[in-house]
């Protein structure tokens, strides 16, 4: 008998009745051994190489607030950052847009999504970013309490109720009874709620104006979105006229909640093809520098991410489900209802289509907010927007 490693081999008692059969034996023990030997080797070349193409992986860690906007970057963190081979995804939730804008601009991020107004605002005091993509089309409503609510005739259901001319006129007789201007809360006075806002009021004869005045009959204040419900509410037990413009879930919250009512849905006020731009990708000069390959499959799983959300609001069921859990997981203030409301097939209130650079979306949503006060000039678009980071349709399938 023979030792080899920790196996005896070549016991000659075993085949003394067949001649040479002990050497055969011994030859395959060998064999035996020996694959044994090689299987170990590659199994622990596998995991050296697996542990180091994982060290290799470029962080890519990305802002966002708690809205229905960004529910795509959420998605993709849950269901795809495991199979990104170039990015190590992070997201951080960040409390308002101001803390998200102050944080950005530090440098210490690569990615954040940023409404659109304020991501130019930005850009004007600072160029060392870029625009690569869209997060969602529409996406916004406007909500009013039940002091508006009851001089005005609105539709049971909510896909029926459309931005006409009678909610306008109520806001401009409330201004000639109170001598003041009704408050509307938006998430940011740089925020395309705001320039929504501003293009209804200006289409039925409303005045906006960015700061108090006897000359105007709205007022757009600052209301972090996850406030804008107890804004509202406040307002209610103070027997004042209010409303909100905010990204979903926020006005369906109320309505659900019983403390307010959706006037109209910022897609019926600002009609695109698509949907209009919003809530718009931004990524550092130094990130899309020295991390291009992992920005562009970030980009690439967020896209995907989306038709995920379309799939599943569809679908319905389990598929839906699964997205509302990822959600509360990471916002357990947007509970089940709202969100299912928000993503409510019939009502296509938001959507994650299409999400490619849209310069003329973009630059629809500057002109008004140049005409609205917001911003004093023109950005660049061309210079903005890095349409290296289109993702292809067919890569989403």
């Amino acid at each position: 008998m023979v030792l080899v490693g920790n196996i005896l081999v070549g016991n000659n008692k075993t085949h003394n009745k067949c001649p040479g059969s002990g050497r055969m034996s011994f030859a395959r023990q060998v064999c035996y051994l020996a694959a044994r030997v090689l299987c170990c080797t590659m199994l622990v070349l596998c995991s050296t190489l697996s542990l180091a193409a994982v060290e290799q992986r470029q962080t890519i860690k990305a802002l966002y607030i708690p809205l229905a906007d960004h529910y795509a970057a959420i998605v993709a963190y849950e269901r795809y950052r495991e199979q990104m081979q170039f990015a190590d995804f992070q997201i951080q939730q960040m409390a308002n847009w101001d803390l998200l804008r102050a944080y950005f601009q530090s440098g210490d991020v690569d990615m954040a999504y940023v409404m659109t107004p304020l991501a130019l605002a930005m850009y004007q005091q600072q160029s060392d970013f870029r625009w690569i993509g869209l997060m969602h089309r529409d996406g916004n409503a406007l909500a009013i309490n039940e002091l508006i609510k009851q001089q005005l005739e609105l539709p049971l259901l909510r896909q029926d109720r459309k931005p006409g001319p009678e909610l306008a006129a109520v806001l401009k007789r409330f201004h000639s009874q109170r001598k003041e201007a009704t408050v509307v809360g938006v998430p940011h006075l740089f925020s395309t709620h705001t320039v929504v806002l501003y293009r209804y009021l200006q289409e039925h004869g409303a005045v906006m104006g960015l700061e108090l005045s006897d000359s105007i009959d709205v007022l757009p204040v600052a209301v972090p979105p996850p406030r804008a419900p107890a804004f509202i509410k406040g307002k209610s037990n103070r027997a004042q006229p209010a409303a909100f413009e905010q990204s979903l879930p926020w006005a369906d919250v109320v309505e659900t909640g019983g403390f307010g009512y959706v006037a109209w849905y910022s897609k019926d006020v600002m009609p695109w093809p698509g949907g209009h731009v919003e809530c718009i990708t931004l990524a550092t000069d130094r990130a899309i520098a020295d991390k291009f390959t992992a920005l562009q499959e970030v980009m690439g799983y967020l896209q995907r991410a989306g038709e995920d959300i379309e799939s599943a609001r569809e679908a319905g069921g389990e598929a839906m489900q699964a997205i509302v859990d990822m959600i509360i997981q990471h916002i357990p203030a947007h509970n089940q209802q709202a969100i299912e409301a928000s993503l409510d097939a019939d009502l296509r209130v938001i959507n994650y289509q299409k999400l490619n650079v849209d310069k003329p979306g973009l630059q629809q949503i500057m002109d008004y907010a140049i005409d609205a006060g917001l911003l004093s000039r023109e950005v660049d678009i061309d210079a903005f927007a890095d349409t290296r980071f289109d993702v292809s349709e067919t890569n989403n399938k």
